[in-house]
C-alpha cells in the first residue's frame, strides 16, 4: 500500500478565540471548576511553519517567549513524539500576533496547529479527534481548536459539543498590555454550585437566530468580576467600547482582553478608532465559522 508524501514544509494559521459565555458551576473533587463555554474562532491569527529537520527546534519573532518546555509548541511536538513512538523532528517558526495570557486562547492555539502540522509533517496521519485525546494533556483549550468551529465547552472545557455553522460576527478586541494569571483567577472565584449553565443556552439560542443585538445581550462571563477586582482597565475598557457604539461587551475567558460587538466590520473599525488609545492594543476582527487551524 502507498503512503502518501509527506510535505517538507507546512505553513500554517493558528486563530484566536473569544469565550461568548463562560460559566463556573462549581467546583469539583478533583480541584478543578466545571465550567460551560461557548467557544467561537476569530481571524486574529499566528502564524507557523514547520520544516523537516533531524531534532525538534523552536523560534518564535516574540522574544519574551520561551523556547524550552516551559511553551506549548515545544511540549505538543514532545508529547506527540512520545505518543506516535516516532523520532523525526522539525524546525518550528512562530510569528506571534496574539497578545499572551490575554484569554484569547494563543498558546493553546499554536499548540493545536503544532499537533495537526506534525502529524501530516510526520506522515503519522492522525485524525483532529485522535489529536484532540492527546491535546487534553496539554491544556483544556487545546482540543477546541482542533475541532470544526464553534462549540460549546463543559466539563474542565475538554468536553465540546460543535455548534454548526452559526453566522458571521465583527467584534473589537481591546487589550490593555498586561497579563493575567488563570490560576490566580479561578482562585478568587466564590465558591458556589449550580446545574444550570443558562447563560450559555442564550447564547447559544441567540446564535442560532443570527441576530447580532440578541447575541450581545446574551453575553456572560463568570470571571469578569473577578479579573476587574485585580485589573480595574477591564472595566475601563468595557465602558469605553459600549460608549463608542460596540451593541454588547464582555471579557474573554480569563482576560484581561474584552471585546465588543459591532453591527460590521466596517462599525468594527470605527469604534476601534474610537477606542484606541496610548497603552491600549485594538483589532477589528470577525468569527470564523470553520476550523480555528487551517493552511495558511
Amino acid at each position: 500500500m502507498k503512503h502518501p508524501r509527506r510535505p517538507r514544509r507546512i505553513a500554517l494559521r493558528a486563530s484566536a478565540k473569544v469565550n461568548l459565555s463562560l460559566e463556573v458551576l462549581g467546583k469539583r473533587p478533583d480541584g478543578f471548576h466545571e465550567i460551560a463555554s461557548v467557544m467561537h474562532a476569530v481571524d486574529l491569527e499566528d502564524r507557523l511553519t514547520l520544516e523537516a529537520a533531524p531534532t525538534v527546534s523552536f523560534h518564535a519573532d516574540d522574544p519574551e517567549l520561551p523556547t524550552d518546555e516551559g511553551n506549548l509548541v515545544v511540549r505538543a511536538a514532545a508529547l506527540l513524539r512520545e505518543a506516535a513512538g516516532v523520532e523525526a523532528g522539525a524546525k518550528i517558526e512562530l510569528r506571534k500576533r496574539i497578545p499572551v495570557a490575554a484569554g484569547l486562547g494563543g498558546g493553546s492555539s499554536d499548540a493545536a496547529a503544532a499537533l495537526w502540522g506534525l502529524s501530516r509533517l510526520w506522515g503519522l496521519g492522525w485524525s483532529r479527534a485522535r489529536l484532540a485525546e492527546l491535546a487534553v494533556r496539554l491544556g483544556m483549550d487545546v482540543p477546541f481548536f482542533l475541532g470544526p468551529g464553534p462549540a460549546l465547552a463543559t466539563g474542565r472545557g475538554e468536553r465540546l459539543e460543535p455548534l454548526g455553522r452559526m453566522g458571521g460576527y465583527a467584534l473589537v478586541l481591546v487589550n490593555p498590555g498586561v497579563s493575567v494569571s488563570t490560576r490566580e483567577v479561578y482562585a478568587r472565584v466564590p465558591a458556589a454550585c449550580r446545574d444550570e449553565a443558562a447563560g450559555s443556552r442564550r447564547v447559544m439560542d441567540a446564535l442560532r437566530t443570527r441576530n447580532v443585538a440578541r447575541l450581545a445581550a446574551a453575553l456572560t462571563n463568570d470571571l469578569e468580576r473577578v479579573v476587574e477586582s485585580i485589573l480595574p482597565a477591564v472595566g475601563r475598557m468595557k465602558a469605553a467600547l459600549l460608549a463608542a457604539g460596540a451593541l454588547g461587551a464582555m471579557m474573554s475567558g480569563s482576560g484581561p482582553t474584552v471585546f465588543g460587538l459591532a453591527r460590521s466590520l466596517d462599525h468594527a473599525r470605527q469604534i476601534r478608532r474610537r477606542v484606541n488609545r496610548a497603552g491600549w492594543a485594538c483589532w477589528a476582527v470577525r468569527t470564523q465559522s470553520g476550523p480555528a487551524i487551517r493552511i495558511a
